[in-house]
């Protein structure tokens, strides 16, 4: 037995899931990285990622599969995988020999989201994985293929290591020597409804549970070419945590069962292992995230760790433009709102690109999404379109808002693509910002340098002076509202019906009060630079200092 995992080469993929699932058709090059997997959209497929793995659901025209061949091979793909069997054509083989892209046949009857599911369970260990691998047994920690077979070694027979539910999670090789029942298992990764209702019906579960020994297992239900097993269960303890089922033609002997009964503790560790880091290597990714938006010299090391060091970053930032909370109930509630709608944001960018990673930190959850050979500016838009999509789709999505950091060319700049998200989900979660769920800097740019300034005014304790301050101390004396009038015509570029409908006012009567603000404040209105001076106070000084006194009603000019 290996007393490490390999690299995720696709080689390596083929063999973790077996020639019962997929074989290949064309092509040798089988050891070079797989960084993720993806789909064909034969509608929109611009983008994807290097040394993908390239699911084509539904191509089964040589010709077709030929052409996307050679496409998937300028853009650097690991493998083309489409439903067997596959036509050999001249041009095909022409086309996988031209551009090192093979392609492998996926078998009838399995399922495309199942096999996704496997490729990125099987590669998933290796982007969050520590420099040194840890063992149990001489097998990695929590390779229950590598232990698979290495029972089959043992016991001289092909091998599924269940779960209490009788989901399949790890197979050796040589099912081919089983059973169709088996191979019907392999493929839904899932014993059958009507094998499972059986092994109830005749006991052979209570058994199996209540044994310390391997049980032996007729060939039931009869089925034509049905195989006898041997069960073994899997505990810790008084827990039973599974079950190792092996397809055999006649029982074991004493030495291999004890083979057997060996085999089921170092599955349990293994087991216990992957339930324990099913939560510790979502903290680690979470931490890795956090490291790696922070800045300081770790952060390179986490973007390392994440895959993504050699990559064009993207970060992405999401909120809730929750009202105060009153209560703590309410606390709670926007609390759990927030796990839950992070993880679907990482579930959705998981499914973007494999490589993605996100983290909620404080109220905040950080998504790092590569940016790929696209320019940047392509990179912001496709980030715009999948935030949009997922905000429009998520339930809660109506109280949660995106903001699109500018892509970093480098991982030193990754912090700088976070603070740029964090201005925009700031101008995005301000309340004159609600009228927008997603956006780009580029998009609120002039916004945020106005939060900005405010907090500048706000950490000086600066007040309102010359013609604003003037307009201010009038309308707080006699409950006039000429600052109102004066910003409705700032906002309205001077256009005085517009300005007078925006305040339910008769043009005439608009009129007299702008007169009025000039006489009282002073200000030429002629004046750009004067009339940029009295912009910047009403938006920036005046809406960053409480007000005193006032009237709300309108009680005179």
């Amino acid at each position: 037995m290996t007393s490490a995992r390999s690299a995720a080469t696709l080689r390596r993929v083929l063999d973790d899931l077996g020639p019962a699932l997929l074989e290949v058709v064309h092509g040798h090059a089988l050891d070079g990285v797989v960084s993720g997997v993806a789909f064909h959209d034969p509608i929109d497929d611009s983008y994807v990622p290097p040394r993908a793995v390239v699911l084509a659901i539904g191509m089964d025209d040589p010709d077709e599969i030929a052409a996307t061949v050679e496409r998937l091979g300028r853009r650097e793909a690991a493998a083309l995988i489409v439903r067997s069997p596959v036509a050999a054509t001249p041009a095909l083989e022409s086309a996988v020999a031209t551009s090192g892209v093979p392609v492998v046949g996926l078998t009838r009857g399995a399922s495309w989201a199942q096999l996704a599911a496997m490729i990125r369970a099987s590669l998933f260990e290796d982007v969050v994985a520590d420099d040194g691998s840890e063992t149990l047994g001489g097998v990695a920690s929590g390779d229950l293929f590598a232990l698979a077979n290495a029972m089959t070694a043992m016991i001289d027979a092909p091998v599924t290591i269940e779960d209490r539910s009788s989901r399949v999670l790890a197979y050796s090789g040589r099912q081919d020597e089983g059973d169709s029942a088996r191979v019907e298992t392999v493929l839904g990764r899932q014993v059958p409804d009507r094998f499972t209702k059986a092994l109830l019906a005749n006991g052979v579960l209570h058994d199996l549970y209540r044994s310390s020994e391997p049980v032996w297992v007729d060939p039931e239900p009869p089925e034509p070419d049905t195989l006898p097993r041997v069960a073994m269960a899997v505990r810790v303890g008084d827990e039973i945590l599974g079950s190792i089922w092996a397809v055999v033609r006649e029982p074991l002997t004493d030495h291999r069962k004890q083979a057997l009964v060996d085999a089921s503790k170092l599955v349990a560790l293994h087991m216990l292992r992957l339930r324990a880091g099913a939560h510790g290597s979502q903290q680690l990714r979470a931490d890795l995230v956090t490291t790696a938006v922070g800045g300081g010299p770790a952060a390179h090391d986490a973007l390392r760790r994440l895959g993504l060091s050699d990559q064009r970053v993207l970060v992405l930032a999401l909120g809730l433009i929750d009202d105060p909370v009153e209560s703590v109930d309410l606390h709670a509630r926007r609390a759990a709102d927030r796990e839950r709608i992070s993880s679907a944001l990482a579930m959705q960018l998981t499914a973007v690109h494999p490589r993605c990673a996100s983290a909620l930190i404080g109220e905040v959850c950080y998504g790092l999404v590569p940016a790929g050979s696209q320019s940047a500016e392509a990179a912001e838009r496709a980030a715009v379109r999948v935030a949009t999509e997922f905000l429009s789709r998520t339930t809660g999505g109506e109280h949660a808002v995106i903001g699109i950091g500018q892509v970093s060319a480098r991982p030193a700049d990754v912090v700088e693509g976070r603070r740029s998200a964090d201005r925009v989900l700031r101008v995005l979660t301000d309340q004159r910002g609600r009228h927008r769920r997603v956006a780009r800097l580029e998009d609120v740019h002039v916004e945020s340098l106005l939060l900005e300034l405010r907090d500048l005014v706000v950490s000086r304790g600066d007040r309102p002076t010359g013609p604003v301050a003037r307009l201010v101390e009038h309308d707080s004396r006699r409950g006039s509202r000429l600052t109102e009038t004066l910003q409705a015509w700032l906002d309205h570029f001077g256009d005085v019906a517009a300005a007078a409908t925006s305040l339910y006012l008769h043009p005439n009567t608009f009129r007299y009060r702008l007169r009025k603000v000039v006489e009282v404040s002073g200000l030429d209105l002629e004046d750009p630079e004067a009339r940029l001076a009295a912009m910047l106070q009403l938006r920036v000084v005046l809406g960053a200092t409480p007000q005193e006194g006032g009237a709300s009603g309108d009680t005179g000019p």
